[in-house]
């Protein structure tokens, strides 16, 4: 699933590059491969390397975002399209099962919210911090979210949107002509690039986690005796990230991925009734609102999942089957039947 996540969004990254050089089918998969083997080998070098980066960029895109609302806000009403609707979509309604499939996107732009936790091992003090941590970019990332989006209503007319494969580059355009379009291009690329090295960054703890503790080959637990990174995880998931790329259109993979992401997190939510039974289990931290929060968006979460099988069978098909796939791995590899290691530090080789 976070190959998939990386490679959508190499996607989106090749398809802004387009806007400058254009770009065939080929050309955007190479150019999205490209940036995830890039991205890849700064992380295979160095843990600081690629976190610097990564805050860089976040702090970038921040700035950025503020910059498109702030112009399109002063500048859009002074548009011809501003709120103005296309024919056949002024009449259109939006039933229950439409704003389903808008959710999926939705939710695939406001991924990675749960990624902090994988760093829980080495957080000073996680039963505060991270709690915090989620809750502060949850909140950051939903409003650049709903500010852009409204931007984007402000500016274009409905029809336009639709259509569009750039819409930040479209609105830019329509504000600022030609020049805005690069701009914001440029901007929406440096975002996605930020996005992806975190992504890249975090992932590969988990694999070397699970390794560890022998849930997955033990060689995926190596550490890079000059770097301290888990080289060997990073490459396995640069070249499925990369196979991805090639194997479908942006729609198709986050329709994949987030369809089969939300199936995990709702099996996480069911979790806690099961963890909660245990006599043994005394968390550090608890969530309020118990059994009320856990059941809701294990609710949620299956209402999106189910409208998705229905309106998408096949992707849906072709993401349960990839993820399936490692059901006969874990047992004809014989994986479920080493013990689990337990350990009480994290590998001090890896930071």
């Amino acid at each position: 699933m976070h190959s998939g996540i990386m490679s959508a969004m190499a996607t989106v990254f090749a398809r802004y590059a387009s806007y400058f050089v254009p770009l065939g089918v080929g050309g955007t998969r190479g150019v999205a491969v490209a940036v995830i083997l890039g991205i890849s080998a700064l992380n295979y070098a160095g843990v600081k390397r690629g976190s610097t980066v990564q805050t860089i960029f976040t702090l970038g895109k921040l700035v950025a975002v503020a910059i498109v609302v702030l112009i399109g806000f002063a500048v859009g009403s002074s548009l011809p399209e501003h709120f103005v609707l296309g024919a056949a979509e002024a009449h259109a309604s939006v039933g229950a099962h439409n704003f389903l499939l808008a959710v999926i996107a939705g939710l695939f732009a406001f991924g990675g919210w749960h990624v902090v936790t994988y760093t829980a091992e080495e957080t000073v003090q996680p039963e505060r911090t991270i709690p915090r941590a989620l809750t502060l970019g949850i909140v950051i990332v939903t409003s650049c979210y709903v500010a852009l989006n409204a931007v984007y209503f402000f500016v274009l007319p409905m029809d336009r949107i639709l259509k569009s494969t750039r819409v930040a580059a479209d609105a830019a355009t329509a504000l600022l002509g030609a020049p805005g379009g690069a701009a914001i291009s440029g901007l929406v690329m440096f975002s996605v690039f930020g996005a992806m090295t975190g992504s890249i960054l975090a992932a590969p703890r988990v694999y070397f986690a699970m390794a560890r503790d022998g849930l997955l080959f033990k060689w995926m637990s190596q550490v890079h005796p000059r770097f301290h990174t888990p080289h060997r995880a990073i490459v396995l998931q640069a070249i499925w990230a990369s196979v991805l790329v090639s194997s479908g259109t942006y729609r198709q993979l986050f329709t994949r991925v987030i369809f089969t992401e939300w199936i995990f997190f709702a099996l996480m939510a069911a979790g806690l009734f099961m963890l909660r039974k245990r006599p043994d289990y005394r968390p550090v931290y608890r969530v309020w609102g118990f059994p009320w929060v856990p059941g809701i968006f294990i609710a949620a979460s299956t209402i999106i999942v189910v409208n998705r099988m229905v309106s998408e069978p096949i992707d849906s098909l072709v993401g349960l089957g990839i993820v399936a796939a490692g059901i006969p791995v874990y047992y004809l590899t014989g994986l479920n039947a080493r013990p689990a290691a337990r350990h009480d530090q994290y590998d001090a080789a890896y930071h």
